[in-house]
């Protein structure tokens, strides 16, 4: 199904619509925290499924296609590097065409979606031919103009991070993949790890709203804790996607941007809570609140004695609990009327003991 058949703001992500009337639609970014390793990627995918994910996205390249022999060959030594040169340390990181197989079929078994991000043409052909539902782009590729209008010839919902971008080069890339396929989602993200709360801008979901009305606009987090992803949800972004790892200490230059397990779960939890609280536009008196209400507010209440066929004045009437009798905001419409019975002091007055 295409962007057509819903409103022009929803997209079918997978078994999950996604806009405008549907619950955010909250993605594990995996990426490279699986350090390479098949077993470790199973892990995080049970664990994301687990902590309540609608996807697991990881990201595919072909390292060759990616960086030049320089690149590839540039000296890496530090903490987080897993080999000598820039090229050991990605290709350590990458996980095999048969691995993404074996872990696509695990997701289906899970019930959870499998995507991932594909950094060159290659990797897109792949992950297409895979079955994976949508594309996700990275913030790195929203300015390889080549590679975005390849990934919109497949014809399949494009997700595009806009991080490291000014507006200009955000309305560049939606006008190269639009008049191709108008399945698009925009995230506001920030491309620092981890991002500084100052530079987030959640703001920047309603600049989008405004520019792109007819596309599903999210965010994609890379601050450290769980307060970001529900606000954005808040001012309606319609897709959270946060790195996710087993651990935030283990070696790798994500893992300190990313939540655990717990972290991951409390974010979904907070996420599903706000989305329950932001409710209906229209201000009205809960059902659960009448009880309350009764015992709570207030009536107007009898000063002193007042006796049957007593014209009621204003030195009469006080106001006082509970809410159970005329309200107080129709004391003006009491002066005047006629007393139908005799009426102690500090009485709740009733509709019915008045001559209206």
């Amino acid at each position: 199904l295409t962007k057509s058949n819903f409103n022009m703001n929803t997209l079918q992500l997978g078994n999950k619509n996604v806009g405008d009337g549907h619950p955010a639609f909250i993605v594990a970014e995996i990426g490279i925290n699986h350090q390479g390793d098949v077993n470790i990627a199973r892990d995080l995918i049970q664990k994301a499924k687990e902590c309540g994910a609608d996807a697991v996205k990881f990201q595919k390249r072909s390292l060759t296609r990616i960086l030049t022999k320089a690149g590839l060959d540039m000296a890496y030594d530090n903490r987080n590097s897993f080999g000598k040169t820039y090229g050991e340390h990605k290709k350590a990181l990458e996980l095999s065409e048969a691995d993404y197989r074996e872990l696509n079929i695990f997701c289906q078994k899970l019930d959870i979606i499998f995507c991932a991000s594909g950094w060159d043409e290659e990797s897109i052909d792949f992950l297409d031919e895979l079955g994976i539902p949508f594309f996700k782009m990275a913030s790195a590729d929203l300015t390889n103009f080549p590679l975005l209008i390849h990934t919109a010839k497949k014809n399949k919902p494009m997700i595009l991070s806009t991080g490291m971008a000014d507006m200009k080069m955000v309305q560049a890339a939606y006008s190269q993949v639009n008049p191709i396929n108008n399945q698009i989602a925009i995230l506001q993200c920030t491309s620092t790890y981890p991002s500084a709360f100052s530079e987030v801008h959640l703001n920047v979901l309603q600049t989008y709203m405004k520019e792109f009305p007819d596309t599903v606009i999210g965010y994609s987090g890379h601050e450290q804790g769980i307060a970001i992803p529900p606000a954005a949800v808040a001012l309606g972004a319609k897709i959270i996607e946060r790195h996710f790892t087993l651990d935030r200490t283990m070696k790798g230059g994500d893992h300190a941007a990313s939540l655990e397990p717990q972290g991951f779960a409390k974010m979904v939890r907070d996420i599903r809570h706000i989305e329950e609280a932001m409710g209906s536009t229209e201000k009205k008196i809960q059902e659960s609140e009448a009880p309350v209400f009764r015992k709570l507010a207030k009536s107007i209440v009898s000063a002193v004695d007042i006796n049957s066929g007593d014209s009621i004045t204003a030195d009469m009437l006080t106001t006082k609990g509970p809410g159970t009798g005329i309200s107080p905001m129709r004391l003006n419409d009491l002066i005047g009327k006629i007393s139908k019975i005799d009426i102690p002091a500090d009485q709740v007055i009733m509709e019915e003991d008045i001559q209206w």
